[in-house]
This record gives structure tokens, C-alpha cells and sequence, in this order.
């Protein structure tokens, strides 16, 4: 799985967890495609902390999911449920994922 996605799907799962700051720093680099020079004109920091900061929340998620393995439940979920043969249970269980 592509690097960037994967940090993606952690950020749905374990965002809440990291400060403003750094959500925002990641929002702007991952979903909005800010470069790290953009982001540190727009908040007013060196170029450095930003890329510092972006660098310990990929850790945190990281850290994050070797605890709770959230990604990796889901992941094992969506394919037990692949192979499920009721499609309306299997709707109703994908809704709630």
C-alpha cells in the first residue's frame, strides 16, 4: 500500500489523538498538497518545524496503530466479509465500518 494512503487511513482512526497543531499541519500537507515551505508561510514557523512536526505525527500514528491495530482489524474485517454470501448483511456490516 502506497506510504502516503496508509498514513491517510491512520489519521481517520487516530487523529483526535494529536494536537491542533499538528492535525492541521497534516491536513495541509496530505489533503490539501501544501508543500512544507507553503504550510510554514502560512502559519508563520521555519520550513524545519514543520517537517519536524509532520515527522513525529507519522510516528504517533505509527505508534498508535502497533498498540491498538485498528487498520489492521479493519483490513482483516473487510476481507472475512468478502466472502460473506448474504449481501444485505454484508451491506449493513460495511456501513458500519
Amino acid at each position: 500500500m502506497n506510504h502516503r494512503l496508509y498514513l491517510t487511513y491512520l489519521y481517520d482512526y487516530y487523529g483526535e489523538l494529536l494536537t491542533e497543531k499538528q492535525r492541521n499541519y497534516f491536513e495541509e500537507y496530505y489533503f490539501n498538497n501544501l508543500s512544507l515551505l507553503e504550510i510554514s508561510e502560512n502559519y508563520q514557523v521555519s520550513r524545519n518545524a514543520i517537517h519536524k512536526q509532520l515527522k513525529e505525527v507519522e510516528e504517533k500514528l505509527n505508534k498508535y496503530e502497533q498498540i491498538l491495530e485498528m487498520h489492521k482489524k479493519n483490513e482483516r474485517i473487510k476481507k472475512l466479509i468478502s466472502r460473506m454470501t448474504d449481501e444485505k448483511l454484508k451491506k449493513q456490516i460495511l456501513d458500519l465500518l
